[in-house]
């Protein structure tokens, strides 16, 4: 219902008005009735309407004195509508030249007064869609530049624009929040889990509350993932007078409850202010990396994971270097020997899950230390994208046997292909399918097993030559095909969105935003603007 705001020093107006229509069935309701300007300014700044029909001449002060002491103090964003007789014309034309809605002559007209309602309720209507695209396109631009941060990719400007945007930015760490893997996960498709993300991420909203911009959907843009990012506060909790596990905790649950889905939490280490989030978000990286090879829990602390107290934890530092060394060598037969003498060494020594923690960790390590030793480029975080991506995507058997030997064997391919520069000119190859088939379902994972390359490795050429990860690429050259087809043609951008790749919108929009800056519809005005 649309609010209205009467002005009248006539109480028998006022009544006459308010009696001249069913204003609910129009879809207005009467708020308040002041009997001059000053009383209608006493009104407003206690509440807020959507209409005010104020008579133009009042005792204390006029309509027209009201209307722009409203403009000038910005008191309302309400519709202004005058009340004049003949004689008063040139006010009404006054009014008129400062923003004036309409006027209306008296005696007031019932079906000059319904008409003026329809106008307002339209008007109203789309001032309303446009606030919300405004505000989705704000939001989204607040996104990117928090999404810059965590990246660490960020300048001054990324910086100052979220904190100036953001109350709580000290104390902080990035968590990271996600539906936990099962085995039906793998068979879900692409937009069921997406739709799943934006559910999540709207129980996250409400959750948060004032706070709601501390969360970022989609911070990975990871088909694999589906996550939702968060920067904890210190402030976030000590408002709700609770320490910060006791918070997580309570979010948790809070979204467990409404989602009615296992979730994970992976909490990156507490760093001092948010210019150094992306440290913290580096621990939640690694901690989704060595998921696999650990006990399921509902919540991960970084700093739970990586310190083991010395009690009767036993380093199997001569079954893993073993295990290693079967690696290096790109044995399959002995990798999977080496497996089982490790397990057997755990066995014995009474596997818990501080013993296991400390012996994967000391094997992941290893393992990217080894990478590094192959090529300088070879950055942590690329192994570690490796480690989730190429090996993890399953979730199956997670931390058993056959799955320790399913990464050691794709890790053992991925050093030997490193270590050989195996490439072939399939980067050539890579591109030109980019470029014809990039509407279709292509994926690093299948193209490496075109083209007989591991698909780490395939991934780790991509990023040298290009500078940008094949998901990445790929997203950008269907994002500039898109552009070229909201320019020259006028087909809708469901379509377009349909041509290039994209099957669900919503996902479409949120990356044509991220690489233009704006949604396809503005990016479509303002190109015919130009």
């Amino acid at each position: 219902m649309l609010r209205v705001l009467l002005v009248d020093d006539e109480p028998f107006i006022l009544q006459g008005i308010k009696m001249l229509i069913d204003w609910e069935q129009e879809g207005f309701e009467i708020a308040g009735m002041a009997a001059n300007g000053k009383e209608a300014i006493a009104f407003l700044e206690q509440e807020e309407v959507d209409l005010i029909i104020a008579d133009i001449r009042m005792p204390e002060m006029t309509g027209l004195e009201l209307l722009e002491t409203i403009k000038r103090e910005k008191l309302s964003n309400a519709y202004f509508v005058i009340l004049s007789g003949y004689a008063d014309f040139e006010y009404a034309r006054r009014a008129m030249q400062n923003e004036c809605t309409e006027y209306l002559l008296k005696p007031i007209d019932r079906e000059m007064l319904l008409k003026l309602l329809e106008k307002v309720y339209t008007m109203r209507s789309q001032d309303r869609e446009l606030d919300k695209k405004r505000k989705e396109q704000e939001k989204a631009y607040f996104s990117r530049n928090v999404i810059a941060l965590i990246h660490g990719k960020y300048d001054d400007f990324n910086l100052e624009y979220v904190k100036q945007h953001m109350k709580n930015i000290e104390g902080v760490r990035y968590v990271e929040i996600q539906k936990a893997q099962s085995e039906e996960m793998d068979e879900s498709i692409e937009k069921d889990m997406r739709n799943f993300q934006r559910e999540l991420y709207q129980c996250c909203i409400e959750f948060l509350k004032e706070d709601a911009n501390h969360c970022v959907f989609d911070v990975s843009a990871n088909e694999k993932i589906y996550d939702i990012g968060l920067i904890f506060a210190d402030g976030m909790a000590q408002k709700l007078g609770l320490d910060e596990r006791a918070y997580l905790e309570k979010f948790y649950q809070y979204l467990v409850n409404n989602m009615k889905q296992p979730l994970i939490m992976l909490v990156g280490k507490k760093v001092s202010d948010i210019n150094s989030i992306s440290k913290s978000y580096g621990n939640t990286c690694m901690l989704r990396s060595f998921q696999g090879f650990r006990a399921q829990k509902s919540i991960y602390f970084y700093e739970d994971e990586v310190q083991v107290s010395c009690n009767k934890i036993v380093l199997c530092k001569e079954s893993l270097d073993r295990l290693i060394g079967t690696i290096e060598q790109n044995n399959y037969i002995e990798i999977k020997k080496a497996i089982e003498l490790f397990y057997q060494e755990m066995g014995n020594m009474g596997m818990n899950s501080e013993t296991m923690t400390l012996n994967i960790n000391y094997f992941l390590f290893r393992l990217i230390h080894l990478a590094s030793e192959q090529d300088d480029d070879v950055n942590q975080q690329e192994i570690l994208r490796l480690i989730s991506e190429s090996s993890f995507e399953s979730g199956i058997m997670r931390g058993s046997k056959a799955h320790l030997a399913s990464f050691a064997c794709e890790y053992a391919e991925y050093l030997f292909q490193l270590r050989k520069n195996v490439s072939r000119g399939v980067l050539g190859m890579v591109e030109k399918e980019i470029r014809e088939s990039f509407a279709s379902n292509l994926t690093l994972k299948g193209l490496s097993e075109k083209y007989y390359v591991n698909s780490a490795y395939l991934g780790q050429l991509f990023r040298k030559k290009y500078g940008q990860s094949f998901k990445d690429y790929l997203n950008n050259y269907r994002i500039e095909q898109a552009s070229n087809q909201l320019i020259h043609t006028d087909k809708k951008i469901i379509q377009i969105a349909e041509e290039v790749g994209y099957h669900d919108l919503d996902y479409f929009v949120n990356r044509f935003i991220q690489v233009k800056g704006c949604t396809p519809a503005r990016f479509r005005k303002q190109m015919f603007e130009e």
